[in-house]
């Protein structure tokens, strides 16, 4: 089976890795791109995106999203974790002609959903503005879309920018409390998952060396190098490498065995010092509570809690290093 899949980034370095896992893997057709503020801003996510598939001599539709939250003051993009650039401050880029596309992330969400009813997947990596404005485009949307795969949240494991809150959630909560409650068929690969999973820089430099230098795999190292620096430092117990974050809700498309889950409602805390928390019914709807916003009127989503993490890595590995990349559609 091939998932026919519009990928929602804002790239950012682990963007980038989930990316070209994206592109390689033979069960996985990347038919449109949707970029979002977040690690960068949409701009550069946009410039980002058209570069990454170009070096990979791919082309796929493009198109720039929310700039800002949905009601959230805006902060800045996190350029001390993956470059003010989002690919670790690359000093030189090929040139290349493509352009964005003419309609807005949303619409083209929805444009894709109409025209593909019940075969589209959206795999959501960023802050969920994009996926909030194409439920408000097009109500209808859950019943068009096959499903929708995010990473994004956490349940049991810390947060990162908070104590509870993981940053996709955390910067815009709105949006992403609108997309848990929507009624389609959700998966969350979260933080319980993506720090289980870990890989080195080293390693990135090596795929680069297998692929003879091929200038979309120079590009992905020297990002890595820089985003694994970041987590030297805040994260010494990894050493010089960096968790796969937004590459595992590939992984948990195209081998879900490897996820153990649970399914229930999600909620988003929305202000205050729980900014961001997602919060889980782990009851399985066995308790009627006080609190309104969990009734059996809500959604439930299948949460990832635990993963083989050695088996991803071996998915991942043997998906990187097969003979996938083209000649770059740059100069």
């Amino acid at each position: 089976m091939v998932h026919k899949v519009i990928f929602d980034t804002d790239p950012g370095v682990d963007d980038a890795m989930a990316l070209y896992f994206a592109l390689a893997h033979s069960e996985i057709d990347v038919v449109g791109i949707t970029c979002t503020f977040g690690n960068v801003t949409v701009a550069q996510a946009t410039a980002n995106a058209l570069y990454l598939t170009r070096l990979a001599g791919r082309e796929i539709p493009v198109a720039e999203g929310g700039a800002l939250p949905l009601m959230k003051a805006a902060g800045k993009p996190p350029g001390f974790i993956h470059g003010d650039d989002g690919l670790g401050n690359l000093t030189s880029r090929l040139q290349h002609s493509a352009k964005a596309e003419s309609v807005s992330a949303a619409e083209f969400i929805v444009n894709m959903a109409r025209q593909y009813p019940g075969e589209i997947t959206l795999v959501a990596v960023g802050p969920l503005v994009n996926l909030a404005l194409a439920l408000k485009l097009e109500p209808q949307l859950p019943s068009l879309i096959k499903q929708v795969v995010l990473m994004a949240g956490t349940v049991i494991e810390p947060g990162n920018v908070s104590p509870v809150a993981e940053a996709n959630v955390w910067n815009d909560p709105h949006a992403a409390d609108l997309v848990f409650t929507a009624g389609w068929k959700l998966a969350m690969v979260g933080l319980d998952v993506t720090h289980r999973v870990v890989m080195s820089a080293s390693y990135f430099a090596g795929l680069a060396q297998h692929h003879q230098q091929h200038i979309a795999m120079t590009t992905l190292s020297h990002a890595v190098n820089f985003y694994s620096d970041f987590y030297q430092q805040a994260r010494p117990d990894l050493g010089h490498a960096c968790f796969c974050h937004d590459i595992l809700a590939f992984v948990y498309l195209v081998a879900p065995e490897l996820f153990e889950t649970m399914d229930g409602r999600v909620r988003v805390q929305l202000d205050g010092m729980g900014n961001g928390q997602t919060m889980m019914d782990r009851h399985g709807g066995g308790l009627v509570y006080a609190q309104s916003g969990w009734g059996s009127e809500q959604p439930e989503a299948r949460v990832c809690l635990k993963v083989n993490a050695p088996a991803c890595l071996q998915l991942i590995e043997q998906t990187l290093e097969s003979n996938w990349l083209r000649a770059p559609l740059a100069e």
